[in-house]
């Protein structure tokens, strides 16, 4: 076998493959230049989204080496960068905080767990093409858990802002109540340290987007905490980071902690992967090229294995970080290698400098870049939109506020799922009449003009008709029915909308049709689609109902129903 041959069998399955071979000169510059920047971002940010997750800041630098290294050969995305995220962070926090003390080696090794876990749950999405399940989270309910996770990531940052000692909690009155009980022992140091921190964060964004605010804010901060001795006056900092990369190993584990961790671990692959391939598809469509999702998912799969074998907290690709590397002018895959090659040597041979970071510092980077996690524009959005789709992530929104974000998360998830299933079951429905003067049907509703002719129901239903939907689209006919001023003699079912016919909805159709026989009244069918009418087919229905109740269009239906009711009513005239 050729090495041609060779890389043409794998490429499907390493899509690195696909870049590697074929590199251009002309797009080393963007990729260095972007591995470098996005470098001088992720090392603050990393550090403060392990804090944030309640595990040492070295933690987070782990998981943006190998992971990052590791996605960028399996993963189909050219410009996302693949590490720590916020919302992830917290989840970490909320679910492994009841089970060990925050810090503590319990708790890192349980983040480690949950991390293979996480890439387990990937993997097997991938290897079983489940990315579709992501599409039954509607962007409403995400909104709305991930503004209210943002607020609940901010407000928990307020202890290490402003050098208090509070217990975690992610109840936002109770941590705000504790800190305005013990305002009295606001470290003043701190305070200035974390308020320095914000202002710079926020001036130097809007000075110019392109530098690095997070380094220069944090390489700030320690330079004067180191300079001005401020731990020795009681703030708070990172302290010794372990230098060099950890010895890979197999995480240690017991199948009761596994088992318990296991939903937490499909909630973060759930969330990671809608975040990691939203932002994926925004920079592939704007670079014309194709992102596999199931691809995607084997490739953030085997980032959060190998990160759970170097000691990693779970990863996935981060919305501003790749807007970081894209913008920087990432070409391939190449700048995250460089990225995580630039964090092991800052592991290696800068774990000095670490010492003097300060938590308030770290805690600012947090609050800063959670802030655009606040979507107040799809709140505008939906309220001009669907104001329903804005009750429902208002009702997100204030249920995880209330309840915490892993608790917040699955009731986002069942949300979801029960706002599909109340779509599917009660779909929209239009009674339809004849436009004056042409031969169309439309909307009466919507179509005052329209005129809907004696005896006959014309009606059309968009949805799919399934057993979930198939005792609301009975009801409906009956009450459409008793709402008609003539006596019903014939119905015309405008099936354009019906793309698919279950045995459930195949029965009620037999059912309606012996009932509407047995009242003397005829049915007749328009627009039904190839697959539908298969179905039909194959049940005798079609049959039963005859072929030449079938039409192509709305009006030669209305025809055949106007031609039928004529005769039913010569025949009734005459007997």
């Amino acid at each position: 076998m050729t090495a041609q041959s060779l890389t043409a069998r794998l490429r499907p399955y390493i899509p690195a493959l696909e870049w590697i071979p074929n590199y251009q000169r002309s797009w080393l510059r963007g990729d260095v230049i972007a591995g470098i920047t996005t470098a001088t971002l992720l090392v603050p940010q990393a550090m403060s989204y392990a804090l944030l997750g309640g595990l040492p800041p070295y933690i987070g630098l782990y998981a943006s080496v190998l992971p990052m290294i590791i996605y960028a050969f399996f993963g189909t995305s050219r410009q996302l960068a693949v590490g720590p995220v916020a919302l992830v962070a917290l989840l970490v926090a909320s679910g492994i905080g009841l089970m060990a003390p925050v810090g503590s080696e319990r708790y890192i090794e349980l983040t480690i767990l949950l991390s293979l876990l996480v890439g387990g749950v990937f993997l097997v999405m991938g290897i079983f093409r489940l990315g579709f399940l992501t599409n039954f989270l509607s962007h409403p309910v995400i909104s709305g858990f991930t503004s209210a996770a943002a607020l609940i990531i901010a407000v928990s940052q307020i202890s290490n802002l402003l050098g208090l000692s509070l217990p975690r909690s992610e109840n936002i009155a109770e941590t705000l109540w504790h800190a305005a009980d013990q305002w009295q022992q606001i470290h003043l140091p701190t305070l200035v340290i974390g308020a320095a921190s914000l202002f710079l964060l926020i001036a130097l964004k809007r000075l110019n987007k392109a530098l690095p605010a997070a380094m220069m804010t944090v390489a700030v901060t320690t330079i004067a905490v180191w300079a001005l001795r401020l731990d020795q006056a009681g703030v708070a900092v990172v302290g010794s980071v372990p230098a060099g990369l950890p010895a890979l190993s197999a995480p240690a584990f017991t199948l009761a902690d596994a088992m318990e961790l296991l939903p937490m671990a499909i909630a973060i692959a759930l969330i990671g992967f809608m975040e990691s391939i939203a932002v994926a598809r925004k920079y592939a469509s704007e670079r014309h090229y194709e992102i596999n999702p199931n691809q995607e998912l084997i490739g953030l799969g085997l980032a959060n294995l190998v990160g759970a074998f170097s000691r990693a907290m779970p990863v996935a690709g981060g919305f501003g970080r790749t807007a970081v590397n894209a913008n920087a002018g990432a070409n391939t895959g190449l700048a995250p290698v460089i990225t995580a090659s630039l964090i092991a040597i800052a592991l290696a041979f800068l774990t000095p400098l670490f010492y003097f970071l300060p938590k308030a510092a770290l805690a600012a980077v947090i609050m800063v870049a959670v802030a655009g996690l606040i979507d107040l524009h799809e709140v505008k959005h939906l309220w001009k939109v669907k104001r329903s789709d804005l009750g429902l992530l208002l009702f997100t929104f204030a249920a995880t506020l209330a309840l915490g974000a892993k608790d917040g998360l699955f009731l986002a998830v069942g949300a979801s799922m029960l706002w599909f299933v109340i779509k599917t079951t009660r779909p929209h429905y239009a009674v339809l009449g004849k436009l004056p003067g042409t031969e169309a049907y439309r909307n009466i509703e919507r179509h005052p003009q329209a005129q809907i002719e004696p005896g006959i129901l014309a009606i059309r239903f968009d949805a799919q008709f399934y057993y979930g939907n198939v005792s609301f689209l009975k009801d409906t006919i009956r009450r459409v029915e008793q709402r008609l001023n003539a006596p019903l003699r014939a119905v015309v079912l405008d099936a354009c909308s019906i793309n698919q016919l279950d045995s459930s909805a195949d029965t009620a159709l037999h059912d309606l049709l012996r009932d509407y026989r047995e009242r003397d009244i005829e049915l007749f069918i328009a627009h039904v689609k190839g697959p539908v009418k298969d179905v039909m087919d194959r049940s005798g229905f079609s049959e039963t109902l005859g072929d030449d109740h079938f039409f192509l269009e709305t009006e030669p239906a209305m025809a055949a129903a106007r031609a039928w009711v004529q005769r039913n009513e010569t025949d009734v005239a005459t007997s």
